[in-house]
């Protein structure tokens, strides 16, 4: 069986064809404007008047200005603590002591005195129990029996 064909008009190929470019707009030329100051000048008069007063005020050794800060006064001495004055008195000793004992010379030398605490023998008890703890070998303190700490002359004391 034949098929039928139409004579169909095969379409014309389309040749490429370029538009021309839209003209471009000139672009208006801007000129460099000058940068805008970086204060506005009402708060620099303003801050220039600030200064004038706090000049008027100052004592007349400061100067004034915002940068200048005045100078921290020297750190104090810290205080000796108990535990520092019980091992100086220990190495002075060159025997055990109980706490009761480290108290009652350490506050006779002047060293050390308790700020108000009700058992500062049991304060210093426990503390110098916690250094030998915690640092073993290289603590200052020993100890020479029940209730009885020597110096070792290692911490520094």
């Amino acid at each position: 069986m034949k098929t039928a064909t139409k004579n169909v008009k095969k379409p014309a190929p389309k040749t490429a064809t370029k538009k021309a470019p839209a003209p471009r707009k000139a672009t208006p030329k801007v000129e460099a404007k000058k940068p805008a100051p970086l204060v506005d000048p009402r708060i620099a008069e303003k801050a220039k008047a600030l200064d004038a007063a706090v000049a008027k005020l100052a004592t007349p050794g400061l100067k004034a200005t915002r940068k200048e800060a005045p100078k921290p006064e020297p750190k104090k001495a810290r205080k000796m603590g108990a535990l520092d004055a019980a091992a100086i008195v220990l190495a002075d000793a060159g025997k055990p002591m109980r706490s009761k004992d480290l108290i009652a010379e350490m506050a006779k030398r002047g060293l050390w005195t308790s700020p108000g605490g009700k058992t500062p023998e049991a304060t210093l008890y426990a503390a110098i129990l916690r250094e030998i703890g915690a640092k073993g070998t290289a603590a200052r303190f020993a100890r020479a029996g029940k209730g009885e700490f020597a110096s070792t002359k290692k911490g520094g004391a």
